[in-house]
């Protein structure tokens, strides 16, 4: 059987993050010669869903479709599914399998914990007990997603000795980075270590490092930590190739069976008009 994997990122305004993906999508060729893997991007690039669909289709009997995503808002449980069930009927010949998005894992944890270390050591490793953190997601309409946010930040709280790792969002929903630091300052932090939980640059990127730089102006009397954003660690590459695994060895969930295909989360975003946005 010929088989393409699709990696398909988000996409960004700021190309840098675009070509961030690409060169992800290159060290991931690296790592395993033996498998044809393409990309393409929900939104503002060059080559979209339906493109890329119909390419990786093009010279395939099986297209796994793999999310370098996060969190399954929007994208992952709806756009993502139409846009395959499209690809099917333009392409009956070709079988496409839909991975799971990368989710809350322990690998994750990983990068946190980390990333909240070098943080640190970038404050000559004070107090935890008085350092506050904070975990900042991107957003979104949807509640489970913003739940896996809370999630690993509950879980990076169990596994430090920090008394405060919250979290915050630059979008969409609430609370903001600003509002949460506000408080950590009232209840006495002196150092406040920022975690972005992204995968890689982009315009939200380059917001949050403002940001940060204006929340140092506010408040001179705290030192301020800015972690780095995932993208190109190891566990990222782990989990892509457990998806792919797992489909390959038949052990992953077909995309007719896809908790986010056909739910009714999906079925009523649709018979709305909830879509997806970035106000």
């Amino acid at each position: 059987m010929s088989e393409t994997i699709l990696l398909i990122g988000h996409g960004s305004r700021n190309i840098e993050g675009n070509l961030e993906i690409e060169a992800f999508a290159d060290m991931w060729r690296k790592r395993q010669p033996q498998w044809r893997i393409e990309v393409c991007f929900i939104e503002f690039a060059d080559v979209l869903l339906d493109q890329g669909l119909d390419r990786a289709a093009g010279h395939a009997s099986r297209v796994i479709v793999v999310p370098l995503i996060l969190n399954a808002a929007g994208h992952v449980k709806m756009e993502t599914p139409a846009h395959i069930a499209q690809a099917r009927l333009r392409n009956p010949d070709t079988e496409f399998v839909y991975a799971p998005n990368l989710g809350a894992d322990d690998r994750i944890l990983q990068i946190l914990r980390r990333n909240l270390l070098k943080a640190m050591a970038a404050m000559e490793m004070p107090d935890p007990k008085n350092t506050g953190v904070v975990v900042l997601g991107r957003g979104s309409s949807d509640r489970a997603a913003n739940g896996e946010v809370a999630k690993l930040a509950r879980w990076l709280f169990e596994e430090t000795h920090h008394e405060l790792v919250d979290i915050a969002f630059t979008g969409i929903t609430f609370p903001r980075l600003e509002t949460v630091v506000q408080r950590q300052v009232k209840l006495g932090m002196t150092q406040i270590a920022v975690l972005p939980y992204y995968l890689f640059t982009g315009t939200l990127i380059a917001r949050i490092r403002k940001q940060v730089e204006r929340l140092r102006m506010q408040y001179p009397q705290v030192c301020f930590s800015l972690g780095e954003y995932f993208g190109f660690e190891e566990e990222i590459f782990q989990l892509l190739e457990e998806r792919v695994q797992a489909v390959q060895s038949g052990t992953a969930q077909r995309l007719g069976t896809m908790p986010c295909d056909g739910c009714k989360y999906r079925a009523f975003a649709e018979e709305h008009g909830e879509h997806h946005h970035h106000d």
